[in-house]
């Protein structure tokens, strides 16, 4: 790490956090030297400053300050290729500029987890701290995926207060629930007493409000959601957005049907993948002419946001804003936001079931997949066979018009957009991936197949 600070120099060296490498990260963090503690310059350091224009919620009576109907998801924080060539670092300095950004403009909820290869807490306590505590909610969650044990456990949330250099939490989510089923919902929480212990955290006032993200099946969700008796859910995070709501894949449930759950309860709803993973902005071209005709100003993302954002019980939603364009165009659709008409809900619905016909693959580049034991980029590969779909360069046969064009786009592209080490030609099978899928694809089958139509293209025998 010495070696590594006087090759790049001091300045560069603090702008970038790093992925790769985890030594000395505690210093890289919190300030290479000790000292008495200075006040850091903010791009808002007035609280009256704030711009008016964003819209918030509030869904208690006892919380004096209200959440930004726009919240900032830290599962996509910019990187920047590392000068070892291993890996990729967290560019801290362009973290500061987005939060600095969105900090002016009103966005005050912050949800964050083991994202970025567990890096991005660190990152994002880094550019929060910089701002009074009260001018920011920080959500994060219990991400115990593989190692349920008490001790563990306990040892990850302590950890989390460390990286994100905070001594209370707003909203701690038990992360993802429904992998697995409801055995593993109650390994990871029940049996080994950690529900009971994140209450207590509640009750202590180190969590302001306790509640899950869901992935999964409608049994464990019934069945959680039962508990609120007991547990007193403040909030629950789900997948919604204009395609899911009636046309979940794999094992995740409508969102219609959670939302109306919750509602029931009057459990105040978080929102997340309102875009699924960006494929919501990324849709075939006739689809982007059919939003466009109807609104030519807004851009396509808007309408996914502006629906995830109309119904009444929805506290915030996330967006994993990696560039300050994302940023911008989002805090346009929410300041304030305009809720959806009923005619426009019904527009996005008929929209939804013009999507449903072309075939691409749910992946919204989550990276819970990753890293894949043999080098493979899994999320890259399906996100460009998704992206010829949506351009329609998919040849199907080469009686195809377009064929040679098509063939020609998705060779190119996909040399570019993955090294050739790290293509689907190089899965085994060995479904390590699989569990950890948020949407339930079956990934050694897509590369199989995607495989095979990399080969049919080369040999010119589809």
């Amino acid at each position: 790490m010495d070696n590594y600070k006087k090759n790049i120099g001091r300045r560069e060296f603090l702008r970038i956090v790093g992925i790769a490498t985890a030594a000395s990260s505690i210093n890289i963090l919190q300030g290479c030297t000790p000292g008495p503690k200075k006040k850091l310059k903010t791009a808002v350091d007035d609280a009256d400053s704030r711009p008016a224009k964003m819209t918030y919620r509030n869904f208690s009576d006892q919380e004096k300050e209200s959440v930004s109907i726009l919240g900032y998801g830290c599962m996509r924080w910019p990187t920047t290729p590392s000068p070892d060539g291993k890996g990729d670092l967290i560019d801290q300095e362009k973290v500061n500029q987005l939060v600095d950004y969105a900090m002016k403009h009103g966005v005050n909820y912050y949800d964050t987890s083991v994202y970025v290869q567990g890096w991005s807490e660190k990152a994002t306590g880094i550019a929060l701290k910089r701002y009074p505590r009260k001018r920011f909610k920080i959500a994060t969650k219990l991400s115990n995926f593989s190692n349920y044990t008490r001790e563990n456990s306990i040892k990850m949330y302590k950890q989390s207060f460390v990286d994100l250099q905070v001594e209370y939490i707003d909203y701690y989510l038990l992360h993802s629930i429904g992998n697995g089923g409801i055995r593993t919902f109650n390994a990871r929480y029940i049996e080994n007493g950690m529900l009971d212990y994140l209450i207590k955290e509640r009750e202590a006032g180190r969590i302001r409000h306790l509640g899950f993200s869901f992935h999964g099946t409608k049994d464990v969700f019934d069945e959680v959601l039962a508990m609120h008796e007991q547990v007193h859910w403040d909030f629950v995070q789900i997948q919604l957005n204009y395609l899911d709501w009636n046309h979940a894949s794999g094992n995740n449930v409508n969102a219609d049907y959670l939302y109306e759950e919750l509602q029931k309860k009057h459990i105040p709803a978080i929102i997340m993948e309102p875009l699924l993973g960006g494929r919501l902005s990324k849709l075939p071209d006739h689809i982007v002419a059919r939003l466009k005709q109807r609104q030519p100003e807004n851009s396509v993302a808007s309408w996914a946001f502006r629906f995830a954002g109309s119904p009444a019980n929805v506290l915030t939603v996330l967006s994993g804003m990696t560039y300050m364009e994302h940023l911008q165009d989002n805090l346009r659709t929410y300041s304030p936001l305009v809720p959806l008409t009923e005619d426009e809900r019904q527009f996005l619905f008929d929209t939804a079931n013009l999507i449903t016909q072309y075939p691409t693959i749910p992946c919204n580049d989550c990276k819970y997949c990753m890293p894949c034991p043999y080098g493979i980029d899994i999320p890259a590969i399906l996100l460009h066979y998704n992206k010829c779909v949506n351009e329609g360069n998919l040849a199907r046969s080469i009686q195809d018009e377009n064929y040679h064009q098509a063939r020609r786009a998705f060779l190119v592209g996909y040399d570019r957009s993955v090294p050739r080490l790290r293509q689907a030609d190089h899965c085994i099978g060995c479904k390590q991936c699989n569990p950890h899928c948020p949407q339930s694809i079956d990934i050694p089958h897509q590369m199989q197949r995607i495989n095979d139509f990399v080969e049919n293209l080369k040999q010119g025998t589809l």
